[in-house]
């Protein structure tokens, strides 16, 4: 049964982990593109629409590459977590549907229609079928967080006595307390990818001497963008989403900060340790007194409940992997807000484009964004295990119970080597895009 648990869940994480790269990117671009087709028909400068047509492809490119790899992650709720489907389908059922059926056709369908009708449509409608894009977008990410949401905070269900969980209030699964503030702090991120991703386009542009115009306008743009998504990813949006772990999840806010014990008048702010989970402490550890307490309950002497307070069968299956995820996240993401304010100050000062030291900075950090936000859902995951639905069922009660370890050990070998194969062909496809850059021929007028 373990062998069986740990290669569903290794599956599972890998499938999503792959999958989940390519909307972190479509959401936020989609944004984007609609800004440099507004910015078009405000100017009457061609370059912005030759910018929103550029990034439409990669934008197209990457929706396709997530419709393919999300396919077999929804399948393997039948196949991997047939009794979790079995019982929660119900309720999760709600929301996915949801997702696929208005959602994901909406973002399609008028996808197309930006992609190859501009001149049937003209400007001011080829504009609007971008924001229904955008909005087809960001509705499906909000529906697929609502679902995560219940996971993380199940509210408005009842149990049967077959141990079946219904919905009883369809409204609570959109005004849960955990939706609104992990949606804006997951979009928030989402546009920190595609800001770093068309800003360091655009330095790559500039520190080549190619296509300089519009290197200029994506490093403008994304370092615009940049700035204020990635403040807000620290606040508001981040700040919301850790009281509410604080709030409903305890025990993994303390695996997150590595606070095996609780501290009486106040807690410190770890920024470098390791968990040393035999004697329960951290090792080497860097911190500053009383921070967290502060940031927490803006009371300097707060107390904040350490692992020692919980029973051990409700500690995070895997402290040491929640603590570095959490970690990794924060970190980078006061990377970003550093890079990016830098970068508009000297937007501001005009002179940007000269500083070549911080282009070439901006132009190797286009990784980074996806570790940020990979080891940020890796946070969320980590910090609800051992449990599928937070304090109602354990991921022992919702594995398959027909599906061999073996089974799913050769699947997932199989997905590894095809997932390999379909990164490579994006990549060379992506790059094929960028090497060509944004046409010029004269548009529609």
């Amino acid at each position: 049964m373990e062998d069986m648990i740990l290669y569903n869940r290794l599956q599972f994480a890998f499938t999503i982990t792959f999958h989940y790269l390519f909307p972190q990117l479509t959401m936020g671009l989609s944004l984007m593109i609609v800004y440099f087709k507004w910015k078009f028909l405000q100017t009457k400068n061609e370059d912005y629409n030759h910018a929103s047509k550029f990034w439409m492809k990669i934008f197209a490119l990457n929706f396709t590459m997530g419709v393919v790899t999300g396919i077999p992650m929804e399948f393997q709720f039948g196949t991997n977590w047939a009794k979790f489907s079995e019982l929660t389908g119900g309720i999760i059922g709600q929301t996915l549907a949801m997702e696929g059926m208005f959602s994901f056709f909406l973002e399609s369908s008028f996808l197309g229609m930006f992609l190859f009708g501009e001149k049937l449509l003209g400007h001011k409608l080829h504009f609007l079928s971008g924001l229904m894009v955008f909005i087809g977008s960001w509705a499906s990410g909000f529906l697929i967080i609502a679902t995560h949401s219940w996971m993380q905070h199940p509210v408005g269900y009842e149990i049967l006595e077959n141990g079946k969980f219904v919905l009883n209030n369809f409204s609570a699964l959109f005004s849960n307390p955990w939706l609104w503030p992990s949606y804006l702090h997951n979009q928030a991120a989402s546009l920190v990818t595609s800001s770093f991703f068309v800003a360091s386009i655009g330095a790559f542009y500039l520190l080549s001497d190619k296509h300089s115009k519009f290197g200029k306008i994506f490093v403008k743009s994304g370092v615009i963008f940049g700035a204020i998504s990635s403040v807000m990813l620290a606040f508001p949006t981040g700040d919301l989403a850790a009281k509410n772990v604080v709030k409903y999840q305890p025990a993994a806010f303390a695996g997150m900060e590595g606070i095996f014990k609780t501290e009486k008048g106040g807690s410190e702010i770890i920024l470098i340790g390791q968990p040393d989970m035999e004697n329960k402490k951290l090792d080497n550890k860097i911190a500053v007194p009383n921070v967290l307490s502060f940031l927490t309950y803006q009371r300097w002497d707060a107390e904040i409940k350490g692992l020692n307070e919980f029973d051990q069968s409700l500690h995070p299956t895997n402290v040491p992997g929640l603590y570095y995820s959490y970690h990794i996240m924060v970190g980078l993401g006061t990377t970003f807000i550093g890079i990016m304010v830098l970068g508009a100050l000297l937007l501001w000062r005009k002179r940007l484009y000269q500083t070549k030291w911080l282009l070439w900075i901006i132009m190797f950090m286009i990784p980074f964004p996806y570790i940020a936000n990979t080891a940020g859902w890796y946070t969320a995951e980590l910090g609800r295990q051992p449990w599928l639905v937070y304090n109602l069922m354990r991921m022992v009660d919702g594995v398959s119970p027909t599906v061999s370890s073996g089974n799913t050990l050769f699947t997932f070998l199989g997905f590894v080597g095809l997932y390999i194969l379909l990164g490579l062909l994006f990549l060379m496809l992506v790059l094929k895009i960028i090497r060509k850059g944004p046409e010029t021929t004269v548009a529609l007028t």
